[in-house]
């Protein structure tokens, strides 16, 4: 069993309140729930959302993902004192997440302003063994004196998506004076949701219920005594009109029975069911290492921990937001975040769910036809933002210039189409590890089919050859530029890859084929220059250079846009993020490998780290061009993106991507993991600090687990079939336990 691996908050401290709600998140997978307090402060945002119920306020507004109706708040007094941590006194304060079960528990020692101790402890959990479950306990002791204590607690609908109302009441009621219930649907979209809670406590307490203001309350009164623990326990569940578990049901039934079901089971039992599938989830996922360095260990774990409660692995119509289930940020919008840096983890450990990913955009392929059509093109142009509907959802414009009072208008929608490619490049990604014939056939095929589509129309004749113009490229400092290498190698391997399936599966189109060859045989690819760089798109090299010392030493917060506009940004040599160091990521092979060391170090000289996707991705390559130390560096980096000291880094959610990236510098990174010809190839580059790494993956249905150190590679098939290694360049057939001597 893994030991305890846990996320600390010591200091109460109201910088850092929205900070560790997102840090803190609670889920599942189909819900989050945001470690907000249970009482009330001004500065903290609330959040509960389950996968897919998105929804628009006004007709010209992008979709939210809904803000639901909390069911963690309580309003506390003890002897008509308001129990707050700004008011009294706090002897002692500690809060913790537990990620070895998913458990967050926090305990207060504090003195009410008359002079009295009183020690609370709240504890609560998302249920992993149950998608539409949640619970939560809250203990309460007074230690010098006898009190009237007084909790109101239960479901509150008067939350809002940063102000905007989404959901209509429509019923509201108590069940058997037990069971509180509410049911609400979506303004514009029409899905429906309904929730469930009921309190347990001493038969001593006197309860009652009120419904007014959007809130369905409980209030439970009890007479304290002395060292004499008062325990409430508060059992919750929730369930939509897009739930596919329970067919033959409506939400509001299956929210009621969900609270019938398990009325007889306490707090800590359900807490034991939930915990035993996290046990089973760190036995079969989990990635070992043994560092000098003990935050190594724990940033593995914490990225693990929340892309596993992000992905709504349970139904194929749903997918990972930029902020999974963690908060509001980008209105809860998925992006190519989800196909580049966050299936991989799913890929390799447990495919079904990497399938379900890819099936979320088959679903949607009509609509980005028809994104396609409107702009102009042919095939499928896949939405930079979005949500259920499969519609593009990227806002026309972004915040107001607040010098200049006008909004600046948001290009990605208009043309950063590599997202096209990055899809088609994932279905190839999931064929060539599991050979599921039966998705490529279908949905694969169909994707490829649609995508190769695009880029052939998205391609224009000019100079005597094919170019891609007016796009942007991951680079998103610079935009609106023509020939951007990371968007013309994708497409190109996009189209190539779509013919080569039509041919494999005997699904011809003649007329498309050879559109796609003339396509292949005339795109301009950028090529290294005589100094061995490569250039980003067609006037990159030629735009004047900047120190950009102090913006790299406060990376991530896009202080440049303080001092320079976008156009002034979009003509200097800056990057937001990794671009041609992105596509040498996705194609090691593409390139000699020096021309892959000197962009490495040229476009890291100009990119000054502004996105969260960038400094894992330097860490991969760095590390497989032997720069180890290097390579270190930027992984530490990447893993304080969210669990570094800005207070302010995370409070409107979570980096998804980040976090499955920092999945992706360990194994593809330090353990060097590739593929060629069928077969998984090894050639690791671990840091100086790291002894020893151990990881699970599954490949082509055999299930191994790869142990690496300085000295030796051990490998053992766990389940499935015989499968060849490629270790530093020697084929190794592993059909049980092998170890290999570097």
């Amino acid at each position: 069993m893994m030991r305890e691996q846990v996320i600390y908050d010591k200091h109460f401290d109201l910088h850092y309140i929205n900070k560790f709600a997102s840090l803190m998140t609670l889920g599942n997978g189909y819900l989050g729930l945001r470690a907000t307090h249970e009482e009330d402060y001004a500065e903290q945002t609330r959040g509960m959302y389950a996968a897919g119920i998105y929804n628009k306020a006004a007709a010209n507004d992008p979709s939210d993902l809904v803000n639901l109706p909390d069911m963690i708040g309580m309003r506390i007094e003890i002897d008509d004192e308001i129990f707050s941590l700004l008011n009294g006194n706090i002897l002692s304060y500690e809060r913790k997440l537990n990620l070895a079960n998913g458990e967050l528990q926090r305990e207060i020692l504090w003195k009410s302003n008359s002079g009295s101790r009183f020690r609370l402890i709240f504890q609560r959990f998302v249920a992993k063994n149950d998608l539409h479950l949640l619970a939560a306990k809250v203990t309460i002791t007074s230690l010098d004196k006898k009190a009237k204590l007084k909790i109101v607690t239960g479901i509150n609908a008067q939350q809002t998506n940063f102000g905007k109302q989404h959901l209509i009441e429509e019923k509201v009621r108590v069940i058997d004076e037990q069971m509180m219930q509410g049911v609400y649907k979506t303004t514009e979209s029409g899905h429906t949701i309904a929730l469930a809670a009921s309190c347990r406590c001493s038969v001593q307490s006197d309860v009652s219920f009120t419904a007014k203001n959007r809130q369905l309350l409980s209030t439970i009164k009890q007479d304290l005594t002395v060292n004499s623990p008062f325990v409430l326990e508060k059992i919750g569940s929730v369930f939509t009109s897009l739930d596919q578990d329970q067919a033959c049901n409506d939400p509001e039934s299956s929210s009621e029975n969900a609270i019938k079901t398990i009325e007889s089971f306490s707090y800590d039992d359900l807490l034991a069911q939930s915990t035993r599938k996290w046990e089973q989830f760190w036995q079969r996922k989990r990635v070992k290492v043994t560092s000098t360095k003990e935050f190594d260990q724990f940033s593995l774990d914490f990225a693990l921990y929340q892309v596993e409660i992000m992905t709504p692995a349970h139904d194929a119509r749903f997918s990972v937001g930029a902020k999974g289930l963690t908060g509001e940020g980008y209105k809860g919008h998925v992006f190519w975040d989800t196909e580049i840096f966050i299936a991989p983890f799913h890929l390799f450990t447990e495919p079904e769910t990497a399938r379900k990913l890819l099936s979320y955009r088959y679903l949607r392929l009509e609509q980005a036809k028809e994104k396609a059509a409107l702009n102009g093109y042919e095939g499928a142009l896949f939405p930079w933002e979005s949500a259920f509907s499969g519609k593009e959802e990227t806002p026309e414009y972004a915040a107001i210039n607040i010098r200049t009072g006008e909004r600046q208008k948001v290009a990605s929608a208009l043309a950063e189409h590599h997202i096209v490619a990055d899809i088609a490049y994932a279905v190839v990604q999931y064929y060539s590890n599991t050979h599921d014939y039966a998705f490529m056939k279908k949905e694969g095929l169909a994707l490829l089919k649609e995508t190769c589509r695009f880029w052939i129309s998205r391609a224009v004749k000019e100079n005597g050859h094919l170019s891609i113009k007016d796009v942007i490229g991951p680079d998103e400092y610079t935009e609106h530029i023509d020939n951007n290498a990371f968007t013309n190698y994708m497409a190109a391997y996009n189209v190539e890859q779509a013919l080569y399936f039509m041919d494999k599966f005997g699904d011809i189109d003649h007329l498309l084929m050879d559109r796609g060859q003339d396509f292949l045989n005339h795109l301009y690819l950028p090529k290294p220059n005589v100094h061995h760089i490569i250039p980003q798109d067609d006037t990159f090299l030629s735009k004047p250079e900047i120190d950009l010392t102090r913006y790299k030493e406060n990376q991530g917060s896009q202080g440049i846009l303080l001092d320079y506009s976008r156009h002034e940004i979009n003509e200097m040599q800056i990057l937001k993020q990794a671009d041609v160091v992105m596509l040498l990521y996705l194609f090691p092979e593409l390139f000699p490998s020096e021309v892959v060391t000197k962009n490495l170090h040229y476009y890291e000289e100009h990119t000054i780290h502004d996105s969260s996707l960038s400094k894992a991705i330097h860490a991969i390559v760095a590390a497989r061009c032997g720069e180890n130390e290097k390579a270190y560096r930027f992984f530490q980096e990447a893993c304080l993106i969210d669990l570094g000291p800005n207070p302010h880094s995370s409070d409107e959610g979570l980096h998804a991507a980040s976090l499955g990236a920092i999945w992706l510098a360990a194994i593809f990174g330090f353990a060097n993991l590739s593929f060629k010809n069928n077969r998984l190839i090894l050639n690791p580059k671990l840091p100086a600090s790291w002894s020893e790494l151990t990881f699970p993956l599954h490949f082509r249905g055999t299930s191994l687990t790869i142990s690496l150190t300085h000295q030796k590679i051990k490998l053992t098939k766990v389940e499935g079939p015989e499968i060849t290694v490629e270790v530093n360049g020697e084929e190794i057939r592993v059909s049980d336990k092998i170890e290999v001597f570097r």
